[in-house]
């Protein structure tokens, strides 16, 4: 067990360090190894150690942004209080779901999400939306000021949708946040990388809690997510740094082609179980 234990903390590292380089908490990688890992595992497991892992790695890299100064906390909290309603219905219903319609679900999302990111490489620019509903921002960060605006209540449904499916599914929401706010909303990749993790923070956070609260989380599946979790905490702040050499461009691509092949991978697992 002990030995698992440190194969756990060093995977935890590497998700840690890859899902904050490109704004996801790593839940996305980190439950389709937990399906092959454990596969006597049921659904509401798989997603409850996620969740769990999902929030000790945005919380840690929530803080490597902040003293980088990319995250827009306006949006954040408006994001993260309207995801609230999803992230309850999401982890209740949970355990509703068989594991290979759970697998297939969650192939055909991250497909779809790949495809997205891959075809957004390089950003589209617009000029900032102005009218009624319309929140203009202005950030400053590292010798430079971003210029851009959004409409809320597509973000407020856009995180109601990402708080259900990230609690559904053990996600964390990234995976979709993260290219809706580029390539949908039209924030600067940097913002909305760092500004994700900060949303995620909350929003796993609050489904952890719940599925204490339910008693999903408990027993060997809580000291695995724990082992995990102590590993991501230094993978994200490595992740952060890493982050802040690369471009935008290379940030869509390594998202658009690690969902990609995920996703061919569960899809070949949930339609012939292997």
């Amino acid at each position: 067990m002990e030995l698992e234990l440190l194969g756990l903390v060093a995977l935890g590292f590497a998700v840690g360090t890859y899902g904050t380089i490109i704004g996801l908490g790593g839940g996305f990688v980190l439950v389709p190894i937990l399906l092959f890992l454990y596969p006597g595992y049921e659904p509401e497991t798989f997603t409850s150690i996620s969740l769990a892992v999902v929030w000790a790695n945005t919380t840690s890299g929530s803080i490597a942004y902040a003293r980088h100064g990319r995250i827009d906390y306006r949006t954040g909290a408006i994001f993260a209080l309207s995801s609230a309603p999803g992230v309850i219905a999401g982890a209740f219903l949970v355990h509703a779901i068989p594991q290979r319609a759970f697998i297939l679900v969650f192939a055909f999302l991250l497909l779809g999400l790949g495809a997205i990111s891959l075809r957004g490489r390089v950003q589209r620019i617009r000029p900032p939306l102005r009218g009624p509903g319309v929140l203009r921002r202005s950030f400053a960060m590292e010798g430079r000021t971003y210029l851009y605006a959004y409409r809320v209540w597509q973000g407020v449904v856009l995180s109601m949708g990402v708080g259900f499916l990230s609690s559904l599914l053990g996600i964390g929401g990234g995976a979709i946040h993260v290219p809706a706010m580029i390539l949908w909303l039209h924030f600067p990749v940097e913002i909305a990388v760092a500004t994700s993790q900060f949303i995620l923070a909350f929003m796993s956070g609050g489904g952890t809690i719940v599925h204490l609260a339910t008693g999903t989380l408990e027993g060997e599946g809580l000291t695995r997510a724990a082992a995990i979790g102590l590993g991501t905490v230094p993978g994200a702040q490595l992740g952060a740094q890493i982050a802040r050499r690369l471009r935008p461009g290379y940030v869509l691509a390594l998202l658009g082609v690690s969902l990609f092949a995920l996703s061919l991978r569960l899809l070949v697992k949930g339609i012939f179980g292997v």
